[in-house]
């Protein structure tokens, strides 16, 4: 009986201690806060809205679901119309797109959480429509549309901008009705910071600025591209040198390969972003590449769609489809961090639309998110 009674004792314990281990662990409030953090990312959204509305703004993403949340107004900024972020996280810069145009600096403060204008400098033009930081983030250029030049400027280790900009204005016209002059539309660093290249719509021309001792010379022209078919912006592909070109007035984009070290571009191929039985208007806008550069995206203003393309090893490119972006005139897209998602800034239906995307075909499904947002122009993930 001894015995007997010593052997349920002993399994009375191992079955407690079983069940002790398998009882499921209750999770608290503060790791249900800290999940739902990790799986957020805040998106900056500039804007061309008016009045007490204009400015920049901030939402929630989640990268798990596509969900957008949390609007939230940070600062009033006149036609802040493109964002650029510095490497840290800690400062925000725009184009003011106003006449004269302007460059504004911001900065976050210590908790990230709140964002005040900190300098504010004369575009030397009017509209400016993009800007970007060097790659040692020593300089900032930015593009003037109305008056169809650009400017540079000095930043100091603090990330203000200091001294006297350095303007240069673009000469010539296109053989279409919105080419009566230039209109620089786009400004971006070469990967190694050796050249500045000035996209121009007005004149069917990317120009490249050698840069030296942080000061521009004297440009030359990196592409000359086809009568009428005005340019608007270029990305680099991440690994090779090459790049892609945006028409925006022969709704098209390019492919060419780059000299890094004299700062031309040899053209490999041109597709058109439309489908052959579309008739009506179009003017396209922005252009993305997915990160492993297999697949390019353009944005059809006026087919409102998203113009989805491969891109093979040579740099030929082929038009797999187009996807509807659910509202009215995409200036604006950007690819989440993870290239899981594609978030379409509709500013005529003021709305924020957001798609899955296939990572194997480059295809991309509306995931039936959407957030109102005055005139969204610009997404900048944080």
């Amino acid at each position: 009986m001894k015995h007997f009674s010593n052997y349920i004792v002993f399994f009375i314990l191992v079955t407690t201690l079983v069940s002790c281990k398998n009882e499921p662990k209750k999770t608290t409030m503060e790791e249900v806060g800290q999940e739902v953090e990790k799986n957020n990312l805040k998106l900056l959204v500039g804007t061309h809205a008016s009045g007490d509305e204009q400015g920049i703004y901030q939402l929630e993403f989640n990268t798990e679901t596509g969900e957008l949340t949390n609007s939230e107004h940070l600062v009033k900024e006149d036609n802040s119309g493109y964002l650029y972020l510095s490497k840290d996280g800690k400062r925000v810069y725009s184009s003011n797109g106003t006449k004269p145009g302007s460059v504004s600096s911001f900065e976050w403060n210590d908790k990230g959480t709140e964002l005040s204008k900190v300098s504010n400098f004369s575009s030397e033009g009017d509209g400016a429509c993009y800007i970007e930081l060097s790659p040692n983030e020593d300089l900032l250029a930015a593009a003037n549309y109305g008056s169809g030049g650009i400017v540079l400027y000095s930043v100091d280790q603090d990330g203000k901008i200091i001294g006297e900009p350095t303007p240069r204005q673009h000469e010539g016209n296109g053989p279409h009705k919105n080419q009566k002059s230039p209109h620089a539309h786009c400004v971006k660093f070469s990967k190694d910071g050796n050249f500045l290249y000035a996209v121009d719509l007005g004149i069917d021309k990317i120009l490249a600025y050698p840069i030296s001792n942080n000061t521009l010379e004297r440009e030359h022209i990196a592409l000359q591209l086809d009568p009428g078919d005005g340019p608007r912006h270029l990305i680099f592909h991440p690994t090779k040198n090459r790049l892609f070109i945006i028409n925006e007035l022969y709704s098209s984009v390019v492919s060419a390969d780059v000299d890094p070290k004299t700062g031309t571009f040899k053209k490999i191929d041109k597709k058109s972003t439309l489908p052959e039985d579309f008739d009506g208007f179009n003017a396209c806008a922005d252009i993305h590449l997915s990160n492993d550069g297999k697949f390019l995206y353009a944005s059809n203003r006026g087919h409102n769609s998203i113009a989805v393309f491969s891109v093979s090893d040579n740099g030929m490119i082929n038009l797999l489809g187009t996807e509807s972006v659910q509202g009215d005139w995409p200036r604006n897209f950007t690819l989440s961090p993870d290239n899981n998602f594609l978030l379409v800034a509709n500013r005529k239906t003021d709305n924020i639309t957001v798609f899955k995307r296939d990572d194997n075909t480059g295809l991309l499904s509306f995931t039936g998110h959407t957030v109102d947002l005055p005139q969204p122009v610009c997404l900048k993930f944080r």
